[in-house]
């Protein structure tokens, strides 16, 4: 945890009172304004063009926005990151550069939001005790719902980073083999589609191969989160994933949304994780330093109906723990590396990330305020994911939105 931040100052563009996204977020994305892609930071509702304010402006920096991606930004290192977040923050409250930079702040309706970085590997966890614990008491009652390594390392399993797209992206059914309930296996197009309300990482700085990665390193290689749907199709996966875990099931689409909130937005939502039994092996054991729990709290809507609200700050592993696990092997980090968090749920039911949970595996149906019943998802069902954390000052941070609608596959 960290001490409470020092007040920002106002900015000079007129925000509603609480905005989630002024000085104290600042989150990065690419846009197209209907002349390709550029890089850009929200303020508000609107989005302004950081390789022309940096070009007028005569800063050295332009290069990190020169190639329409946040590629080059990320690789940059944490030196340029915080250099890059004094200077808007300075610029967007002072008004030395206002008549500079008013004119390069687009309104958000007029561009569509691309994906924001090119994702080199991904990787997703299973890091929510709740969530893991609901499912293994569905799927093996007679037995402890948590398998004997769950506490003693964050499990996850390698993506395709391929089919990681950036929201609003349709959702295509997916079709794959499975096995009915009277026991035939066809291929077909999954029955049971489901969402995973999650939290994604972003990989700024490389490492070499053989170089692990320790906690305390988390905020030298990672720029910062989003906001993810990892969809699942569990009628497939469910026959897939013994002995070896999810393949197809999972690998058909990953949203996530288009704003990176940079890790050093987060500070004030820094929180202790819960207390960990047994003590985790000494590469994975933060409870001498600082550690990374997130107060983030995540809202999940079906068509247009909360369903859910997940608390970020229940979960077991932490993302700087997951990136230790997942270096110590020696696997090397390459910028644009993205992994997740898996499913995020805490302890009450409604508090369920996924459908799989909120419904007990179709046991007991969701009825919407409209009369309609839902297991899992239909065809033209839209979910919505949004986020928020506490920022300095009681300001707000956000993390925006993720969305998806299912259409036929």
């Amino acid at each position: 945890m960290t001490a409470e931040a020092a007040p920002l100052p106002a900015e000079w563009i007129a925000l509603s009172e609480g905005d989630p996204f002024g000085l104290q977020t600042l989150p990065y994305g690419v846009f197209d304004a209907g002349d390709g892609s550029r890089v850009g930071v929200r303020v508000g509702d609107r989005v302004l063009d950081l390789g022309a304010a940096y070009r007028v402006l005569g800063s050295p920096d332009e290069r990190l926005f020169a190639d329409g991606s946040l590629d080059l930004l990320l690789g940059a290192g944490v030196a340029a990151w915080t250099r890059v977040r004094a200077d808007l923050q300075a610029w967007l409250s002072r008004t030395d550069h206002r008549n500079v930079l008013e004119p390069l702040l687009l309104p958000l309706e007029s561009v569509v939001m691309q994906l924001p970085f090119t994702v080199a590997d991904y990787v997703d966890f299973y890091a929510s005790e709740h969530h893991a614990t609901n499912l293994g008491r569905m799927f093996r009652p007679d037995q402890e719902p948590l398998t004997p390594n769950w506490k003693h390392l964050p499990i996850g399993y390698h993506g395709r980073a391929g089919t990681v797209v950036v929201s609003g992206e349709p959702v295509l059914r997916p079709r794959g083999q499975l096995r009915r309930a009277d026991g035939q296996i066809v291929v077909e197009l999954s029955a049971r589609l489901d969402i995973e309300a999650e939290i994604g990482f972003v990989v700024g700085t490389p490492t070499a191969r053989g170089q692990a990665v320790p906690l305390e390193a988390f905020t030298e290689h990672v720029f910062g989160i989003c906001l993810v749907n990892d969809w699942s199709a569990r009628d497939i996966q469910a026959w897939e994933y013994v002995p070896l875990g999810p393949f197809l099931g999972k690998s058909f689409h990953t949203s996530i949304s288009p704003w990176i909130v940079p890790l050093a937005a987060l500070d004030t939502a820094r929180v202790a994780p819960p207390a960990r039994d047994p003590r985790p092996a000494e590469y994975l054991d933060d409870s001498s330093g600082s550690p990374w729990g997130l107060d983030v709290r995540l809202d999940v809507a079906l068509n247009g109906h909360v369903i859910s609200r997940p608390p970020f700050a229940s979960m077991y592993w932490t993302g700087a723990q997951m990136l230790a696990h997942m270096t110590i092997n020696g696997a090397s980090l390459r910028t644009g590396d993205l992994f997740a968090s898996g499913t995020v749920s805490g302890p009450l039911p409604e508090q369920r990330g996924s459908l799989i949970e909120l419904t007990w595996a179709g046991s007991e149906p969701l009825t919407l305020p409209d009369g309609s019943v839902r297991t899992f998802l239909e065809n033209e069902d839209e979910v919505v994911i949004t986020a928020t954390a506490p920022g300095p000052g009681g300001t707000v941070v956000g993390l925006g939105e993720v969305r998806g609608r299912i259409t036929a596959g």
